[in-house]
């Protein structure tokens, strides 16, 4: 049986959102998801995003982002999935589309971007690359 690919979900209502020029979402809010939402928030590529909802049903409600009607998110893709993780150390984690993109890891110090993984000179798995 298939393991459940809730990250891959998020992207995946992420990138629908988007080709459908949606203004805002909202989703069953995790960690992960929150640190995801704050770096495309950070990035540019979301206007902004909030989390709300009681304690035990908390949703994440994510504010998209159009220039002159197009999407800020052209692509978002999920890289390492649950039955195939795929970790990279900071001096190897690729850059994408030359600079143009980024790539969404996690590490030992939280979800990063890779940029800041460099800075950082830490490693972690690569969960999406976002342009």
């Amino acid at each position: 049986m298939a393991t459940h690919d809730s990250i891959g979900d998020f992207l995946t209502i992420i990138r629908n959102a988007s080709s459908a020029g949606k203004e805002t979402l909202t989703t069953q809010w995790s960690k992960m998801r929150e640190g995801i939402a704050k770096i495309l928030k950070e990035e540019g590529y979301i206007s902004s995003y909030e989390v709300g909802g009681d304690a035990g049903k908390k949703v994440i409600s994510i504010n998209m982002k159009y220039v002159g009607g197009v999407p800020a998110i052209v692509g978002i893709t999920r890289v390492s999935k649950p039955g195939c993780r795929i970790y990279f150390e900071y001096r190897s984690i690729p850059r994408v589309l030359n600079g143009m993109g980024i790539s969404i890891l996690t590490t030992s110090q939280g979800v990063l971007k890779d940029s800041d993984c460099r800075a950082k000179k830490v490693g972690g798995e690569i969960i999406c690359k976002v342009w």
